[in-house]
């Protein structure tokens, strides 16, 4: 029976390091404030919203949020992104997307400083991801799968990951990651041969393919590592990963669960990149 690696364990140790580092900016006058930007109320996007609110309270950031209706222009979008952006009590800016239609997401992407773009969304933040640089900030669900390994004591240097999907939001930007901490990394795609077999081939896999139940017990090993990144809905509207659980379980060395995994992880990461924000600030005023 495999070894449950649940996200809140992860997340509470994230964010009695993040309440340290917010006490000590708040002694210096400094209040870490993300901005969320949401254009419509998508239901994903406001349970997402109403996950960071509560962590963000947790650990002493504060959230302004600016709410566009669902028509809302691309003029009007910028204009809340470059007030954001200028914004000196401002640290960290979250854009939920996928944008509604008409909407140009490169341009509203762009409007982004990378100090602040906190879910490591511009063009910047992904340059310093892949050049392992500390050019804006990665991912959060990226970095949160890499958080959950880290801080479950499982060794990366030299081990061999498969990471199922090819995104800019999870796929590539783990890989990268990984790779800077001396992993090697298999990337999976829809045009790759024999994706289970390269799955069973490795010591680690990153299911983020989109795809409810995608890896089952035909892809695993018994020594591996299993983290699944997906967020699907059955048709009776149960949240389900894109590992097969029930089938994995029982064969793997190690596994996240869904729900319960790394979408915690990812809401405290999103909060300790405000608060480095935040840090960042002020040692540049020093």
């Amino acid at each position: 029976m495999a070894e449950i690696i649940k996200g809140a364990r992860i997340a509470n140790a994230i964010c009695a390091e993040l309440r340290e580092s917010a006490a000590a900016l708040k002694e210096r006058g400094i209040i870490p404030k993300l901005n969320i930007i949401r254009v419509g109320a998508r239901p994903d996007d406001l349970s997402y919203e109403r996950n960071a609110l509560k962590r963000a309270d947790s650990v002493g950031v504060a959230v302004d949020i600016t709410e566009l209706s669902d028509n809302a222009s691309q003029e009007e979008l910028l204009h809340a992104l470059k007030r954001a952006s200028d914004a000196t009590d401002v640290h960290g800016i979250l854009l939920f997307r996928p944008l509604p239609q008409g909407i140009d997401d490169v341009r509203a992407r762009a409007a982004i400083i990378p100090d602040k773009d906190v879910d490591g969304i511009t063009d910047a933040s992904l340059a310093g991801v892949f050049c392992g640089t500390k050019v804006g900030f990665p991912p959060c669900t990226a970095q949160a799968c890499v958080e959950m390994l880290k801080r479950s004591n499982i060794e990366l240097a030299g081990k061999n990951v498969t990471v199922v999907g090819r995104s800019l939001v999870i796929g590539r930007p783990v890989a990268m990651m990984l790779m800077h901490e001396n992993a090697t990394v298999t990337v999976c795609h829809t045009r790759t041969r024999d994706v289970a077999a390269k799955c069973r081939e490795a010591d680690i896999v990153i299911a983020a393919s989109g795809r409810a139940g995608m890896i089952t017990a035909n892809y695993v090993n018994t020594h591996q590592t299993v983290i699944d990144v997906g967020i699907n809905f059955t048709a009776d509207g149960k949240l389900v990963g894109d590992v097969l659980f029930d089938e994995v379980e029982p064969v793997v060395s190690a596994v996240t669960p869904v729900p319960g995994g790394v979408g915690s992880v990812t809401t405290a990461v999103l909060m300790s990149h405000v608060i480095d924000s935040a840090m960042r600030t002020q040692t540049s005023t020093d």
